[in-house]
């Protein structure tokens, strides 16, 4: 059986990641409830994790990397079901920060991988040359994607998007 980290690692990384991971799936997922789920098999998956982190960056971009693919298992297994919960975005909007809710929903709206590298880019500050090594593509496609993304943000809002 493989080792558990100790409770003051486990505290350690929630208070550090936790609101990160909670943003993360419920941008996928778009509900409190899945998202709960997920976070805790995220944190699971941390507990029963053997390596070892480089430094605070690389366990970050770890939590970040698990957590999208946890989302993404989280999300084939509703659709083997044939269920996805019918929620209003409106009840959820109170988890959210004081971010823009038009500018969430577009963001919700756009093709996974785009919505991958706007989050990580806007709302986590990685840069693209990280982004690139968390979802494993290269750095030109990253640039790639964040422009396309940019580029249909632009258009649903109308305007200027960074």
């Amino acid at each position: 059986m493989k080792p558990l980290k100790s409770a003051e690692e486990l505290n350690r990384a929630m208070e550090a990641y936790a609101d990160m991971v909670r943003r993360i799936c419920f941008v996928h997922l778009k509900n409190r409830h899945d998202t709960e789920d997920v976070f805790q098999n995220v944190y699971m998956k941390y507990m029963l994790y053997e390596g070892a982190f480089e430094n605070d960056g690389h366990e970050k971009a770890w939590f970040a990397k698990v957590t999208m693919n946890a989302c993404k298992d989280w999300l084939r297994y509703l659709a083997r079901r044939k269920w996805v919960p019918l929620e209003l975005v409106s009840e959820e909007k109170e988890a959210l920060d004081d971010t823009s809710t038009e500018v969430i929903e577009a963001v919700w709206g756009l093709p996974e991988k785009y919505r991958n590298v706007i989050y990580l880019y806007y709302y986590e500050g990685y840069s693209a040359v990280e982004i690139a090594g968390i979802l494993g593509k290269k750095e030109n496609t990253v640039y790639t994607w964040l422009a396309r993304a940019r580029d249909i943000l632009r258009e649903k809002l109308g305007g200027e998007w960074a």
